[in-house]
C-alpha cells in the first residue's frame, strides 16, 4: 500500500527551471535570433550534403554476402557428416570421448552459422536433414552430457537422415 504522502497533493507549486541559454547568444533578442537561423541554415545544409553524399556515393554502398559456392558447401558438409559418425559411434568408455563431443559441437554450430543464413541452401533436402541430425545430436549432448550414448532409435535416425544427406549431395540437392 501506498503512503499516505505520496497520494494527498502537495500545497506548494513546483520551482521551474531557468531557461537554457545557449554560449553563443546575448540577452538581446536580435542576436539569439541571429544565432538561431545560422545555426539552422548550416543544419540544413550539412543534412543536405549528407543526403546527397549518402545517395550518390558507390564507396558507401556495402556489399552483400557473397553466397557460398556449391562445392564449398558440399565439401564442409561432408567434413561434418565425417566428424558426427566418428563421434556418434565412439564408445562410451573412450577417454577422448568428450573433446570429440566438444569438437562435433563447434564444427556443428559453425557449419550452422554459415549456412543457414543463405537462403539458395535453405530449401535443399540436403540442408535441412542435415540441420535436423546436428539438432538431434547436439540436443542430445547438451541435455545428458558428453558421455552419455546416444539411444538406439534415436541414432538410427541420426544415421538414416545423414544417409539421405549424402545421397542429396550426390545428386545435387
Amino acid at each position: 500500500m501506498a503512503s499516505p504522502t505520496l497520494i494527498t497533493p502537495t500545497t506548494s507549486t513546483p520551482k521551474l527551471l531557468p531557461p537554457i541559454r545557449s554560449k553563443l547568444s546575448s540577452p538581446s533578442s536580435s542576436s539569439t535570433t541571429t544565432t538561431t537561423t545560422t545555426a539552422t541554415t548550416h543544419r540544413r545544409n550539412f543534412l543536405s550534403l549528407a543526403a546527397v553524399i549518402s545517395l550518390s556515393s558507390p564507396l558507401l554502398v556495402i556489399p552483400a554476402a557473397l553466397a557460398a559456392s556449391d562445392e564449398e558447401y558440399t565439401k564442409e558438409t561432408q567434413e561434418v557428416i565425417q566428424k558426427v559418425r566418428n563421434t556418434i559411434n565412439m564408445d562410451k568408455t573412450d577417454p577422448n570421448i568428450a573433446t570429440a563431443v566438444a569438437e562435433l559441437r563447434e564444427t556443428s554450430n559453425s557449419w550452422v552459422a554459415k549456412y543457414r543464413r543463405e537462403k539458395a541452401l535453405l530449401g535443399r533436402l540436403s540442408f535441412r536433414d542435415m540441420y535436423s541430425a546436428l539438432n538431434a545430436v547436439s540436443g542430445h549432448y547438451v541435455s545428458f552430457g558428453p558421455t552419455s550414448p546416444i539411444p538406439a532409435k534415436r541414432k538410427t535416425r541420426i544415421l538414416e537422415e545423414i544417409d539421405s544427406v549424402e545421397k542429396a549431395l550426390s545428386r545435387g540437392r
